[in-house]
């Protein structure tokens, strides 16, 4: 077979893991020829590819980001270009290709194989949104570096008998937040799925001042968004793909902790650092373990569907099921947050 490969919207710890693991497989175990599209859909709708042989992917295991590359490519210019990624495909005489990327990725990646083309997805995302797989690949990764910051926040905030307002990704979605809040023993988690009510949270973060504590920790997802009516916050618009921008909820939250509470209050945002550096190794793992079924899927013509991770296993599902809803935080695991925080 020929196979090409390309990675898609935001870099992710893991996606060398995944890139490194089609080639191995599909060369070593099936003597096939891989190329790799660089940045993203761009490179498939230019044919911009480069070959991707055993000396390519050679060290790039522990390393973060993505060797081809990647870039953001406007829905309406990729439904326009179906004709033309279907030429290139034909006069590339490829078999399969293997995107690898988040839910705007995997929406390209249902369109196009809808029109024909032999798609196998895999899934990539820091937010762990994806309904289909229980992880992405990322999300480990980005917990830990969240939490690591959490951890260390700690000691300044108690120094200075702060409150420390930690915004983390997320923006439909408050996984990361979830998780590296429990981890770190965060004081409050506030998350997209559950608008905050200011007084509410101003009196969680008050009673520890009230017990004769000197500090506190609020994580706080990018998209979280307050109760209509409790508290301003601007609107952010979209950006060009029509995703929505965000108007900085950490900042905006620690400067109302501050004027409600007479404490000193101070954001921190995280920012694109949760999504830089060497994956940890479940997804280093995870990510490989991805690659392999994907390749081994192409070989079975098992096409327009994902790579997902059902309890330890890898199975294959139909990429529409994972592009049709997002997973968001249920109810009960909130709960089961508050109640340890």
């Amino acid at each position: 077979m020929r196979i090409g490969v390309l990675t898609s919207g935001g870099d992710c710890p893991g996606l060398n893991a995944v890139i490194r693991s089609v080639v191995h497989r599909a060369v070593v175990d099936h003597g096939d020829e891989v190329i790799g599209f660089l940045d993203g859909w761009k490179g498939l709708l230019e044919a911009d590819y480069r070959k991707l042989d055993l000396d390519a992917v050679a060290g790039i295991l522990a390393r973060g980001g993505t060797i081809l590359g990647s870039s953001r490519v406007q829905p309406a210019h990729l439904r326009d270009g179906v004709e033309r990624a279907r030429g290139h495909v034909a006069d590339l005489g490829l078999d399969a290709i293997i995107p690898i990327g988040g839910e705007g990725t995997l929406k390209a990646a249902n369109l196009l194989s809808q029109a024909g083309l032999p798609i196998v997805g895999v899934p990539k995302t820091i937010d762990n949104d994806i309904a289909s797989t229980d992880v992405t690949f990322g999300f480990d990764t980005a917990v830990g570096v969240a939490t690591e910051a959490l951890d260390r926040l700690k000691t300044t905030a108690e120094s200075h008998q702060r409150v420390m307002v930690v915004e983390v990704m997320g923006r439909h979605t408050g996984w990361i937040a979830l998780h590296s809040g429990m981890a770190a023993g965060a004081h409050a988690i506030v998350v997209p799925e559950r608008p905050f009510d200011i007084e509410e949270l101003t009196a969680i973060v008050g009673e520890r001042f009230s017990a004769g504590k000197r500090f506190a920790i609020v994580v706080v997802a990018e998209g979280a968004k307050p109760r209509p009516g409790s508290m301003d916050l601007e609107e952010g618009g979209v950006d060009m793909y029509g995703h929505e921008r965000f108007a900085g909820i950490g900042n905006r939250l620690a400067v109302e902790l501050e004027h409600r509470l007479g404490k000193e209050a101070r954001p921190v945002i995280l920012g694109h650092v949760q999504r830089g550096g060497t994956p940890t190794a479940y997804d280093r793992v995870l990510a490989t373990r991805f690659g392999w079924h994907a390749v081994e899927a192409a070989h079975r013509g098992e096409f327009g569907m994902l790579t997902a991770l059902r309890g330890t296993d890898i199975e294959m599902v139909p990429l529409a099921e994972a592009t049709s809803t997002l997973k968001t935080v249920p109810a009960d695991r909130y709960d089961e947050a508050q109640t340890v925080l």
